[in-house]
């Protein structure tokens, strides 16, 4: 029996994962009065998230327009947070066999005709289709920094339906972002691909002792008009994550050096991840911008590729 892509009319959106892009997802899909469920199975990354979307939501909402602002719900249950949604997107750690397990959470509890997509910004959905019964519906929908970076990566897993694909090009805009289709497989799909390039270089620059971390960000700014740059980037999405992504990139393509992994891993080892641990390239303190749309200078790059969603 061929796969139906599902109607979204009254019908909830799940986030798996309430992290740093989880919240932030959740947020955008309960700016047209929809309903959103975020589940994780840390109670404090639940108030977190929780808090966060409270605190942004009225003012997002206002700015997307549309209905205005829905509802969004958190919950350690993984069945009730599925239960009856259109849409479940996996914002879980880039761990692929993390991944796996979760893709078959997903498929043996979600609706039998909901799309699964994972917000990896690096790992195709090709690579989990043994996961799930019905690859049909199994796709890559990659945000990058909501509220403020607003592209989103939709790619096929090889065998997605397309009534899937067009179904999220079509729904997407409703909340306020905007999708672009990568139409190959490609890791890093389309911008964060060419924003590998420009991180690792940036990496590679302070590796090499030719210049700092807040040098290469104020050169950045001077040369582009922009405010941030690619470290401040990075502590924003978290230097473990981006060292996550980037042996990835290496595994697939030995030839790549590996100064920028080692310098990313004297960071992580010595628990400066950025700035949800405070410190990273930069200190940020008392923490206050931790999970803000301020101080980090991500909203400003949405343009240059230097967003702190590019991991």
């Amino acid at each position: 029996m061929s796969f139906t892509a599902p109607n979204p009319t009254g019908r909830p959106v799940a986030v798996v994962g309430a992290g740093t892009l989880g919240r932030r997802i959740a947020l955008m899909f309960a700016t047209d009065g929809g309903e959103v469920r975020i589940y994780d199975p840390s109670a404090e990354q639940l108030a977190a998230a929780g808090a966060y979307v409270a605190e942004q939501l009225p003012a997002v909402a206002a700015k997307v327009g549309g209905s205005g602002a829905g509802t969004v719900a958190v919950t350690g249950d993984l069945a009730e947070a599925l239960r009856g949604a259109w849409l479940v997107i996996e914002a879980v750690p880039e761990r692929p066999e993390l991944k796996e397990r979760v893709f078959a959470d997903l498929d043996r509890y979600a609706d039998r005709d909901a799309v699964l997509g994972s917000n990896s910004s690096s790992y195709p959905t090709s690579h989990f289709v043994d996961r799930v019964r019905e690859p049909e519906r199994l796709v890559n929908i990659h945000f990058y920094m909501p509220p403020v970076q607003n592209a989103v990566d939709v790619m096929s897993s090889g065998r997605t339906d397309r009534a899937v694909i067009d179904l999220l090009l079509a729904e997407l805009p409703r909340h306020g972002v905007f999708p672009f289709e990568a139409r190959k497989e490609s890791t890093g799909f389309i911008f964060n691909r060419i924003w590998a390039a420009i991180k690792r270089e940036s990496l590679a620059v302070v590796a090499e002792g030719v210049a700092t971390a807040e040098e290469v960000d104020a050169m950045w700014s001077v040369n582009t008009g922009l405010r941030g740059g690619p470290f401040r980037a990075m502590d924003q999405v978290g230097l473990d994550v981006v060292l996550d992504i980037e042996e990835h990139y290496a595994a697939e393509r030995p030839e790549l050096p590996a100064g920028p992994r080692t310098l990313l891993e004297e960071y992580v080892e010595a628990g400066r991840l950025g700035v949800k641990t405070g410190r990273g390239f930069y200190d940020y303190g008392s923490g206050s911008d931790r999970d803000s749309d301020r101080g980090s200078d991500r909203g400003s790059d949405r343009g240059s590729g230097g967003g702190a969603a590019a991991a």
